[in-house]
């Protein structure tokens, strides 16, 4: 059962969401992931890591993207059938144009998660959410369910290494972005 709740205070309004689960506790309600896509908050921004010399060393530069979720769904929506691109690939792709070094590899594995549910999600305008694979080729196992079966209709070949999978060959098979 779904009600609102709203909190008043001297200085705002504050609409809150939730629902009551079967013992009686509030829940806060989810976002759907399109709901997600489409918050960017504050967000594209560049951080500065110049004063973070561990984190330089290791990220491999000073001026660091934390891109918003639908410059992702962006690019992964132009990578034609036949085609793959490695999430490496596209945050390499957004630094650059972005004029950073690199981008946030942890809120980049988000986003492009997010991108791929949000597609499934929506009744149109879907995107190939299937043809961005993990670097060295690896299947996403939080994808939605069917990228193996998906990428195989594009005659990709997939094979298995312990429990993970990967795309065969997929270096020849990369979607140049630019």
């Amino acid at each position: 059962m779904a009600k609102a709740l709203t909190y008043g205070s001297l200085s705002r309004n504050i609409k809150l969401h939730f629902t009551l689960n079967g013992r009686g506790v509030c829940k806060m309600a989810k976002k759907t992931y399109n709901e997600k896509l489409n918050n960017a908050g504050e967000l594209p921004k560049i951080e500065d890591l110049s004063d973070k010399p561990e984190s330089v060393k290791r990220m491999g530069g000073t001026k660091m993207l934390v891109a918003a979720p639908m410059q992702y769904n962006e690019v992964m929506a132009i990578v034609p059938e036949g085609k793959v691109v490695t999430a490496d690939r596209i945050r390499a792709h957004l630094a650059e144009k972005a004029g950073a070094d690199v981008t946030c590899p942890l809120t980049a594995g988000i986003f492009i998660n997010i991108c791929a549910h949000a597609s499934e999600e929506r009744s149109g305008d879907k995107i190939p959410w299937w043809r961005t694979l993990k670097a060295n080729g690896e299947l996403n196992e939080k994808y939605p369910e069917g990228q193996k079966l998906l990428l195989e209709a594009e005659s990709h070949t997939i094979i298995q290494k312990g429990k993970r999978y990967y795309v065969a060959g997929f270096e020849e098979r990369l979607f140049v972005l630019g």
